[in-house]
C-alpha cells in the first residue's frame, strides 16, 4: 500500500517546486546536519512525506521515525538518580575544575605572561618597594629582641622590607668592589672606595679591607698582570655606614649603624674558604651564668678567622678596623638610641658573625667612669651563609646577646658546608637522648669538622618561584639577587610565593637570565626591556663568583 499527500494538501503547504531535498532526521539513508534546527528538521520531514514512496519498508521507517520525533521527551532525572550513575557523578564531582583548580591557579595566572600589566610593572626598572611603615614603636622586635618570634611564618611585611633593605646594602658592596677591584698598596695612604648606596639616608664612614694570610707565587702575577686583583692578598670587602637622615631616624626609632660585607671574589679568598678545619677562637670573652654554655670550647673555621684577623704592613686587620670605627661612632652619637646591624652574603655572612661576636665583647667591656656602659643591640642578617663555628661559638654569640637571622635557600649548597653533612634538625633530635648527647658533646670539642649553625632561620626555596626554572643551577641558588627575589615573594610556608610581589625582575633577568623561564625572557624582549649591562640605569651587583 502506498501512502501519499493529495494535491490540495500540497497546495495548502505551498511547497516551492524544484527545491532541493534537505537532510531529514527521519530518513535513515540521509545523515542530518549537526547545525540543523528543529524547525528545519520538521520542514524536511514534511517535504520528505510529500515525495512519493515506493516500498512498504520505507513507509514503516518514516512512520517509526515520525513517532520517535513526536514522542514526548522524558522528564529530567530527579535527585534520586539510579545507582549506576553514582560512580559517574563521583568521578566528575572529583574533577570540579571550576572550584578546585582555577582558584588555586589564580595566583600563578596573575604572575604569568598573560597578565601584561603585572609583568610590565615587574619589568619596570624603577624598583617598587614594599611600603615603609613606622617602626619606632616596634623596632626592637624587628631587630630580633625576641628572636623574631611570630614574624617569620607568615613573614611580617615590615620585616620583609627590612631584610630586603639590608640585602641591598650588600649589593652595594658587590657593585663597589667590581667597579674598582684593585687595591693599591704602593702609596702611603689608601684611596677611599666609592660606594653608591641604594638607601640615600645612610652615609659611608669607613672602607673595610680583608687580608689573606697566604699568598701565591710572584710568577702568577707575571703571567696575568691584568688580573692582579684576583691574586692580591688585600682586597676591599665592605664598608661601615650610619643613618644620617632625621626623617628616617624617626621612622626607624633609632640611629642605625650598618656593616655590609660582600662574598668571595678573589683567588686567595677561595683558598681561605678551603681551610675548613676548626681553630680555637682567640680572646674569647665568654660570660654566662649558664654552666651548659661553658662546656664547649668556642672554635671557628681557620680560613674565616684568618681573613678577619690578618693585617698587612699598610692596612690593619678587618677586626681592628671594624671595632675602632664602630666604637668611634658609638662615642660620637652618645646619648642617642643606637642599633648595630651586620649584614653579609656568602663569605660576608661568615665574617658578619665574627664581627658581631667581636663587637659584642668589645663594646660590652668599654668602661666609662668605672661603669660598664650597655652596648647597642647587635643583629646579623645573613644571606646564603656557610657554617662558621662549632656549638661553643654559637653559644658564645647567644650569651653575648647577638641576634642572628639566617636567610637560607633550600637549594643552596653553600649553607650546608663546611662540616659533616648532618642537618641541625637531626642534631637536635639526637641530643634529646642522654647517651647520644654525651657522645655529641665529645665530638663537638674534639672533632675538627663539628660545625653548627647559629640563630633563627628564614627558609625560602628557589623551586617555589614562578619565574625561576625548577632546575636552576648552583650559581643561581646562591646568587644574592635570587635571594632577595625569593624573600620579596615569600609569604609563609603554606604559600611560598605571593602573587603581589613587588621587586623588579630586571636585576634577576640581568644576573640570572639563563635560569629564568623562557616565557618571561621572551616577554621581556617583546616589551623591549633593555638588559644590556653597560646601559642599565639601576645600580646592581655583579654575579657572585660562586
Amino acid at each position: 500500500m502506498q501512502i501519499g499527500i493529495t494535491s490540495t494538501t500540497q497546495a495548502r503547504l505551498n511547497f516551492p517546486t524544484g527545491r532541493p531535498t534537505n537532510p531529514s532526521p527521519l530518513n535513515p539513508l540521509i545523515r542530518p546536519s549537526s547545525s540543523s534546527s528543529s524547525a528545519t528538521q520538521t520542514v524536511a520531514l514534511l517535504d520528505q512525506l510529500a515525495q512519493p514512496q515506493t516500498t512498504h519498508e520505507s513507509t514503516k521507517t518514516h512512520l517509526s521515525n515520525l513517532d520517535k520525533l513526536l514522542k514526548k521527551q522524558p522528564p529530567p532525572p530527579t535527585k534520586h538518580a539510579p545507582a549506576q550513575n553514582k560512580g559517574t557523578k563521583r568521578l566528575f564531582g572529583g574533577l570540579d575544575l571550576a572550584k578546585g583548580t582555577w582558584p588555586q591557579m589564580k595566583a600563578m595566572e596573575d604572575m604569568s605572561p598573560r597578565n601584561l600589566h603585572h609583568l610590565q610593572r615587574l619589568l619596570f626598572k624603577s624598583p617598587d618597594y614594599s611600603p615603609r611603615s613606622n617602626l619606632s614603636h616596634r623596632w626592637r622586635d624587628y631587630h630580633g629582641r625576641n628572636d623574631w618570634d611570630g614574624l617569620l611564618d607568615p613573614l611580617d611585611h615590615n620585616l620583609r622590607r627590612e631584610v630586603v633593605r639590608y640585602g641591598e646594602f650588600v649589593q652595594s658592596a658587590y657593585h663597589a668592589f667590581h667597579s674598582n677591584p684593585t687595591t693599591s698598596t704602593d702609596g702611603p695612604a689608601m684611596l677611599p672606595q666609592h660606594v653608591a648606596l641604594s638607601d640615600k639616608s645612610y652615609k659611608v664612614t669607613k672602607n673595610l679591607y680583608a687580608t689573606s694570610s697566604v699568598g701565591l707565587p710572584k710568577w702568577v702575577d707575571d703571567v696575568a698582570p691584568d688580573l692582579g686583583w684576583l691574586t692580591q692578598r688585600c682586597s676591599w670587602i665592605g664598608y661601615v655606614a650610619v643613618c644620617d637622615d632625621k626623617r628616617e631616624i624617626a621612622r626607624m626609632g633609632r640611629r642605625d649603624i650598618v656593616i655590609a660585607l660582600r662574598g668571595t671574589a678573589t683567588c686567595l679568598e677561595w683558598v681561605e674558604n678551603m681551610r675548613d678545619f676548626l681553630v680555637r677562637l682567640p680572646n674569647t670573652n665568654h660570660k654566662s651564668n649558664n654552666d651548659h654554655n661553658t662546656k664547649y670550647k668556642a672554635k671557628v673555621e681557620c680560613g674565616f678567622s684568618s681573613l678577619y684577623k690578618t693585617s698587612s704592613s699598610l692596612i690593619p686587620s678587618l677586626a681592628e678596623t671594624l671595632v675602632n670605627e664602630v666604637t668611634r661612632l658609638v662615642e660620637s652619637y652618645k646619648g642617642e638610641t643606637l642599633s648595630i646591624t651586620v649584614t653579609g652574603h656568602s663569605l660576608g655572612a661568615a665574617l658578619a658573625l665574627l664581627a658581631a661576636n667581636d663587637l659584642s665583647t668589645s663594646l660590652n667591656s668599654t668602661n666609662i667612669n668605672g661603669m660598664t656602659e650597655e652596648a647597642p643591640p647587635i643583629a646579623v642578617y645573613s644571606f646564603g651563609g656557610p657554617r662558621v663555628g662549632n656549638r661553643g661559638f654559637a653559644d658564645c654569640l647567644t650569651s653575648n646577646g647577638v641576634k642572628v637571622l639566617r636567610v637560607v635557600n633550600s637549594q643552596d649548597m653553600v649553607t650546608k658546608v663546611p662540616g659533616m653533612f648532618v642537618s641541625e634538625m637531626l642534631d637536635e633530635k639526637l641530643r634529646r637522648e642522654a647517651k647520644a648527647n654525651g657522645l655529641l658533646d665529645v665530638l663537638d670539642n674534639n672533632m675538627p669538622w663539628a660545625y653548627s649553625h647559629v640563630g633563627k632561620e628564614l627558609r625560602v626555596d628557589s623551586k617555589m618561584s614562578p619565574f625561576l626554572k625548577p632546575n636552576a643551577d648552583v650559581g643561581c641558588c646562591h646568587d644574592l639577587e635570587a635571594y632577595l627575589h625569593l624573600v620579596d615573594g615569600f609569604l609563609s610556608s603554606n604559600c611560598p610565593f605571593r602573587s603581589n610581589a613587588k621587586r623588579s625582575l630586571v636585576r634577576l633577568l640581568h644576573e640570572q637570565g639563563s635560569n629564568v623561564k623562557k616565557l618571561y625572557t621572551s616577554k621581556a624582549k617583546a616589551l623591549n626591556v633593555n638588559l644590556d649591562k653597560e646601559q642599565m640605569l639601576i645600580s646592581t651587583c655583579l654575579p657572585s663568583p660562586s
